[in-house]
């Protein structure tokens, strides 16, 4: 794909994504699905907490009932909760404009169809096609032209349906959340609250551009110290769209999304209710996971990095389980989608159920020394496809021996080169991770800017 990654077209505000492809991408969607189903397209639209969501917005509106569909605004709420709605409502298709965990001046647009999971590649491809001017689409005349539907009542049904996956009581709990200064902001108290905990919330304050600064699941430390000081009983932070959850024990120590896996794994196969006995993870899983899930006699089914690419793993297996250690879990029994507010109520059912702390749960999974180096270039093939890479890699294998492994991907939503490095010891880790990225920053140092 040109435009759209792994998780949407994502980019510099008004630079890589601009507001005339935002309007665009309304125009052509609101054409196909008009087209398709011979009527008006109904069109469900949210956004993150960014300066420039409102102006996607509004550019996304207008194309879309410039060609003749119809938009339902959710105004500012999570990623899952569009996918949600979609189904919900049988709406056509969605639109979230977020950039997830990146910084506030980048921004995006998601597409989910009308099952809720990401779209069709052969949808975007047409979409594509129409940003390039190779195809043309009409204006809508006269009563064809599409209308704008406040439809806030949809998040407030989404809601809803959190607090309803919930058949257990959090009175006498103690929980801290932390924002991220985004789309949760508006969603996570309430729900926690409605199950009775007494919720301690940082980071809820959105501005239009601090939203994930040293804040969220990506810069944990905030909520480590709230949950540390304030002696409380757990706690969660969600990323800008809340599509991904870390968790934090009642020591303050981190539980990433492989944890929670393991956890949650753990639990539903005590249950009854993993189909296999086999969760799904990705090629970024620590190895610690697996050997765990091994220990517990479970299983494991790897995927290609990307929530799109569990999910699929997960439908076409009925696997009921899986997800990514930066937070994207999915439940397959309640959505189609990484919800960061769903897993917290998911941690928090096996806590309840089992009376056991998050500690206590978790200790069994010990996971191996992994160090990530991210290496900014501008042309992440030419990156991969170095010679210079080749044999440093190679390097980092023989050194690495039986007991690691090192994985050099692209990302897929920004412009870097991910080194990932798993061995037995720190100083193994480092070291190789640290050879194969300074190749990177050597070989490409001009592009580095």
């Amino acid at each position: 794909m040109k435009y759209f990654g792994t998780d949407g077209f994502r980019g510099k505000a008004n630079e890589d994504l601009t507001v005339y492809h935002a309007f665009a991408i309304g125009r052509y969607v609101g054409w196909y699905y008009g087209a398709r189903l011979g009527r008006k397209a109904r069109i469900a639209i949210g956004k993150d907490t960014r300066r420039s969501s409102y102006m996607y917005e509004y550019a996304i509106v207008a194309g879309l009932v410039a060609s003749g569909a119809d938009a339902y605004l959710l105004h500012v709420t999570t990623t899952p909760s569009v996918s949600y709605v979609v189904i919900d409502g049988g709406f056509d298709c969605g639109v979230m404009i977020t950039a997830s965990h990146n910084p506030f001046g980048d921004n995006g647009i998601k597409l989910v169809n009308r099952e809720g999971y990401k779209m069709e590649p052969d949808v975007l491809g047409r979409i594509e096609d129409y940003l390039d001017g190779k195809v043309e689409v009409p204006l809508a005349t006269d009563e064809a032209i599409g209308r704008t539907i406040d439809h806030v009542a949809g998040r407030e049904r989404y809601i809803n349906h959190l607090i309803a996956t919930a058949d257990f009581s959090l009175e006498g709990w103690r929980i801290g959340v932390d924002c991220a200064n985004g789309a949760s902001s508006t969603i996570a108290e309430r729900v926690l609250t409605s199950l009775g905990a007494e919720v301690e919330v940082i980071n809820d304050a959105p501005n239009g551009f601090n939203i994930n600064v040293d804040c969220g699941s990506t810069h944990i430390r905030a909520l480590q110290e709230h949950v540390r000081a304030n002696q409380l009983d757990v706690g969660f932070a969600f990323d800008g769209d809340a599509d991904r959850c870390i968790a934090v024990d009642e020591n303050g120590d981190v539980v990433d999304g492989d944890v929670i896996i393991y956890v949650c794994g753990c639990y539903l196969d005590g249950q009854g209710r993993l189909p296999h006995d086999t969760v799904v993870t990705t090629v970024m899983a620590n190895l610690g996971l697996t050997k765990s899930l091994e220990a517990a006699g479970l299983h494991s089914v790897q995927t290609d990095v990307g929530d799109k690419n569990v999910y699929a793993c997960m439908r076409e297996n009925g696997y009921a389980l899986g997800g990514e250690q930066s937070g994207h879990v999915i439940f397959r029994d309640f959505e189609v989608t990484g919800d960061g507010v769903m897993t917290s109520i998911r941690i928090l059912e096996v806590m309840t159920r089992t009376g056991k702390s998050l500690s206590e749960l978790a200790s069994p999974i010990h996971d191996y020394p992994q160090v990530l180096e991210n290496v900014r270039v501008e042309d992440k093939k030419a990156a991969l496809a170095s010679s210079e890479l080749k044999v440093a890699i190679a390097q980092a294998e023989r050194d690495l021996g039986d007991s690691g492994r090192i994985l050099v991907r692209a990302s897929g939503t920004e412009p870097l080169i991910r080194v990932l490095v798993e061995a037995e010891s720190d100083a193994l880790c480092h070291s190789c991770a640290a050879g194969v990225a300074d190749v990177l920053r050597t070989t490409y140092g001009n592009l580095n800017r």
